[in-house]
């Protein structure tokens, strides 16, 4: 596939006219959790079927979008005091025009993230000075492919979703946040605030935090380049039967999520070939903003993990309500105190003291462990810019082993998507057993 750039530019904020501009040298410090995260460009693909959305709507709606959402329209950088954090500076964020001659969007769409895709989107590599990229690539059956980057250290996934609802309500022409305050709360000083004095009541160390790497220790990719990215797709029907099976005796059933993911634990330990002996974890991304009492609407990173661990041979010789029960009380264990101990424990001094550095970092390979991001709440098939909503959504291309992506499907009728990378001398026994219920 080709992809021909027509233009770049920077979109910047467009205030209604009458009201007062905006103070443009105001810093955002970063908080905790903005420090504690994956500090990288994430990338979607969205796809939208002919009659596709004009430029000019887009544009326009990226303009007052970002008027009302100004983390994504300034800059990453220190503030006055040296703290890190996004100036308001009204940057802007990169609107690049591309085509593709010769082929329709189905001819070239993959159903599962490839090499191929990382020309839909504008680079993650590099120097980049807008948190916010998108790229329009048309085609010439009339279809439209949208990818979007956004810096992860400014927002997570619940804060992004939210800004690309709004995005297509400006381009429709509609009030951007209805019944929500404007602009949407993001971090200031007395928002996350230790108790005086700390109180630690978890140990961290080991989970957001680690004691760094021995200067001489190795960093093997065990074959990272031959990973490849299965997209398995999960009916309705079959998740029904997976928790119907995993709840039997249980008063409350498990969630979707729980079981899809218990399920999809058990399947890459056998996949992988574990032994019955190795540990296996996984990083689940927790939402804070309901256990600290936050805005629902809060914009930034609000996200701590859950590591739910086992023996492959619990998870192999055990029933299917053994994994799920495992995530469940991992996951149930991140609550509000969990969240606030952790705030505590970063203004003690401890992470300066012992020299700690944050566990969230890429790897290329993550087995036996596994990771995590669900999307299956976020309304991220409400993106309209006024022709309806995409024909499929998924993430970029990241084939870091082990590193899943839960999507709710294109269809819509509570079946999911999931994006699983594995090596690909694992791909057909991945394949053979992930559409089994035993």
């Amino acid at each position: 596939m080709e992809v021909k750039v027509v233009s770049s530019r920077l979109v910047k904020p467009r205030y209604p006219e009458g009201v007062a501009r905006p103070d443009t040298t105001e810093h955002v410090p970063s908080s905790v959790f903005d420090r504690l995260t994956y500090h990288i460009q994430m990338a979607i693909i969205y796809a939208f079927a002919a009659p596709a959305p004009s430029t000019a709507d887009i544009e326009r709606g990226l303009a007052d979008v970002l008027a009302v959402y100004r983390l994504f329209a300034g800059q990453v950088g220190a503030g006055p005091d040296g703290s890190p954090g996004v100036l308001l500076n009204d940057h802007g964020a990169r609107l690049v025009e591309a085509r593709v001659d010769g082929a329709t969007l189905a001819d070239v769409a993959p159903n599962k993230p490839t090499p191929e895709i990382l020309k839909l989107h504008p680079n993650l590599e590099g120097e980049i000075e807008e948190v916010v990229q998108v790229q329009l690539t048309r085609f010439g059956c009339g279809s439209l492919a949208v990818g979007f980057t956004a810096n992860h250290a400014v927002a997570d996934g619940h804060a992004t979703s939210d800004f690309l609802v709004a995005w297509g309500r400006a381009a429709r022409g509609l009030d951007v946040r209805v019944g929500q305050s404007l602009p949407p709360p993001h971090n200031h000083p007395d928002l996350f605030r230790p108790r005086d004095p700390p109180h630690v009541e978890f140990e961290h160390r080991g989970l957001e935090y680690k004691r760094p790497a021995p200067a001489n220790s190795s960093h093997e990719h065990h074959g990272a380049d031959s990973v490849v990215i299965h997209k398995a797709h999960f009916t309705k029907d079959f998740i029904a039967g997976l928790r119907a099976k995993a709840s039997a005796g249980r008063g409350r059933p498990f969630s979707r999520f729980e079981t899809t993911l218990a399920h999809l634990w058990r399947t890459m330990a056998r996949a992988r070939g574990l032994g019955p002996h190795e540990t296996s974890t996984i990083r689940v991304s927790v939402d804070g903003r309901r256990r600290l009492a936050t805005p629902p609407d809060y914009f930034g990173n609000l996200v701590l993990w859950a590591f739910p661990r086992a023996t492959a041979g619990d998870l192999l010789n055990r029933p299917l309500k053994h994994a799920a029960q495992v995530i469940h009380d991992a996951v149930a264990r991140v609550d509000g105190a969990y969240f606030q101990s952790l705030v505590d424990f970063v203004s003690s001094g401890a992470v300066e003291r012992e020299g700690l550095e944050k566990t969230a970092v890429l790897h290329d390979v993550l087995c036996p462990d596994m990771e995590v991001d669900s999307w299956l709440t976020f309304p991220f098939y409400e993106l309209d810019f006024g022709t309806g909503s995409p024909s499929y959504f998924m993430p970029s291309y990241f084939p870091t082993e082990g590193m899943l992506f839960l999507a709710p499907s294109y269809i819509g009728d509570g079946s999911v998507d999931a994006f699983v990378p594995v090596f690909e001398h694992n791909l057909q026994a991945f394949k053979e057993c992930c559409y089994s219920a035993e």
